[in-house]
């Protein structure tokens, strides 16, 4: 995402240009790029970029299959198989307030050798956050869903540093406004 910046693309919020470098905000400091982090960018940024290198960004649907499908044809409770999400899997559940490094936790890569498809940043996906077939909002919370059906919003899927572990799960839908810059969204290309 580096060279898309200074090629003229548009910075992610937690960068910061010093004395002609680049900068990653975190938590306490300012870290020098390029590193091995995951930027993490608007929608509307991802697919800029997505665009500049002739791909795009993944549907929702094909987000899925990456992560919980194996080639055998079976479905994965998460993308490493289905024991229970732990530290070693991701990074998730505030193990760590900073991304770390991609390709950082061996032990949670997805059927077909994809990783970091949980933990690290949400992903963004290509989809509009819509109902699915059968959607009823749940009764303790009926509006977390339904005011966001509104063309307005995308699906984000995986989870990110500050996701909590029991909401590590295939069923989790998240989302966003493509301008918004505020959250832990990375992105991934496909063609």
């Amino acid at each position: 995402y580096l060279e898309f910046v200074q090629a003229g693309g548009p910075p992610p919020p937690f960068w910061v240009l010093r004395d002609g470098v680049w900068h990653q905000r975190a938590l306490f400091d300012e870290i020098p790029l390029p590193q091995a982090w995951p930027a993490y960018v608007t929608l509307d940024q991802a697919t800029a970029f997505a665009r500049w290198k002739g791909m795009r960004l993944p549907t929702e649907p094909e987000f899925h299959r990456a992560a919980y499908a194996a080639p055998e044809g079976e479905e994965r409770r998460f993308p490493w198989g289905d024991e229970t999400p732990d530290s070693s899997r991701g990074n998730f559940d505030f193990a760590r307030w900073d991304p770390v490094a991609v390709g950082s936790y061996p032990s949670g890569v997805s059927a077909w050798g994809v990783h970091d498809l949980v933990g690290n940043g949400w992903e963004w996906t290509s989809t509009p956050f819509e109902p699915l077939p059968g959607f009823a909002p749940m009764a303790s919370y009926p509006l977390y869903s339904v005011d966001f059906f509104d063309a307005k919003h995308y699906v984000v899927k995986g989870a990110s540093a500050v996701t909590a572990r029991d909401l590590v799960r295939r069923s989790l839908r998240n989302w966003f406004r493509p301008n918004y810059p505020f959250i832990y969204a990375k992105f991934r290309c496909v063609s």
